[in-house]
C-alpha cells in the first residue's frame, strides 16, 4: 500500500462514517448552481458517498489500481493527478449541465476513472479480473469504461450515476499523463552531452527509454551488494553524461535485472 493511496482510503472511510452523524452533503457536495458560493465543492465532493456500495466500489478501484500508479508517478505527482481528474470530472459535468442536469454530485468515481486510465496507459496488457473471475486486459477495461460513460451519458442511462464526471476524470487522466510525458522527454533531451553539444540538438529519447532510466534511478541502493551498487552508480553516471543510447546490451540487461529484484 503506497502512502497517498492509504491516506485517500482512510480519508474516504472517515468522511463516510462522519456523514452518518453530520449533514456533510449540505455543505460539501458539488451543486452546479452553487459553485460560485461553494467553489471548494469541486474537491470535497470526491470524499462523499451515497452508501456503502458506492464507497466500496470506488475504494476497491483505488486500492487495486492506485498503488502501482503512485509508485510510477511518485507521491506528489500522483495526488495532483488524482485531484485533477476529480476536479475535471466536476467541470465537465458543469459544462454539460444543460444537456444532463443533476441536483448534487458526490463520489470519487471521476478521480478513480482517471486512475484506471493511468494504469491502463502504462500496463495495458495486464489482466484485470472482473468479480475475481472474468479476465480482461487493462486497456480493454479502460476503453469499455470510457465508451460506456459516453453512451450512458448521452442516452441518460444509469439514473443517479454521474457518467460525465467519469468521462471527465478519464479524459483528464489521459491528457495529464500525455502532457507530463512530453515535458519529461523534452527535459531529458535538453540536457547537454559529455561532448558539449548545446541543448536542443540531442534526439529526444523514446518514452520507453525515459521510463527505463527513471526505473533504474529509483532502485533502492541499500538492498544491493556493494559491487552491484558501484556498477549501478557508474552506469547511471554514464547515462547522465552520454545518454541512454550509449549503454551496451549487457549494461541494459544488468540494469533491468537490478530493477526487477524483489
Amino acid at each position: 500500500m503506497t502512502p497517498w493511496v492509504q491516506r485517500l482510503l482512510a480519508a474516504n472511510v472517515l468522511v463516510f462514517l462522519l456523514g452518518s452523524f453530520l449533514p456533510l452533503d449540505a455543505l460539501f457536495a458539488f451543486v452546479p448552481w452553487a459553485i460560485l458560493q461553494r467553489p471548494w465543492t469541486l474537491v470535497t465532493y470526491l470524499f462523499l458517498h451515497g452508501g456503502i456500495m458506492h464507497l466500496a466500489s470506488n475504494m476497491i478501484g483505488l486500492f487495486f489500481f492506485g498503488p502501482r500508479l503512485e509508485e510510477r508517478l511518485g507521491g506528489t505527482r500522483f495526488i495532483r493527478f488524482y485531484f485533477a481528474c476529480g476536479v475535471c470530472g466536476a467541470v465537465l459535468s458543469l459544462i454539460l449541465f444543460a444537456f444532463a442536469p443533476f441536483g448534487a454530485m458526490i463520489g470519487a468515481s471521476g478521480a478513480v476513472f482517471g486512475v484506471v486510465v493511468g494504469f491502463a496507459r502504462y500496463w495495458p496488457d495486464d489482466s484485470v479480473y472482473i468479480m475475481g473471475v472474468l479476465p480482461i486486459r487493462a486497456r480493454a477495461l479502460a476503453i469499455f469504461l470510457v465508451a460506456w460513460s459516453i453512451f450512458a451519458g448521452v442516452i441518460g442511462e444509469g439514473g443517479n450515476v454521474a457518467h460525465f464526471a467519469h468521462l471527465g476524470g478519464a479524459v483528464a487522466g489521459w491528457l495529464y499523463l500525455r502532457t507530463w510525458e512530453r515535458r519529461r522527454r523534452s527535459q531529458v533531451a535538453q540536457q547537454p552531452t559529455s561532448k558539449g553539444k548545446p541543448p536542443g540538438l540531442r534526439k529526444s529519447p523514446s518514452t520507453r527509454d525515459v521510463d527505463a532510466v527513471e526505473r533504474w534511478k529509483a532502485v533502492p541502493r541499500e538492498r544491493l551488494h556493494e559491487i552491484n551498487r558501484e556498477e549501478l552508480e557508474a552506469l547511471l553516471k554514464k547515462i547522465d553524461q552520454s545518454g541512454v543510447k550509449a549503454l551496451t546490451p549487457n549494461e541494459r540487461a544488468f540494469l533491468d535485472r537490478i530493477a526487477d529484484l524483489p
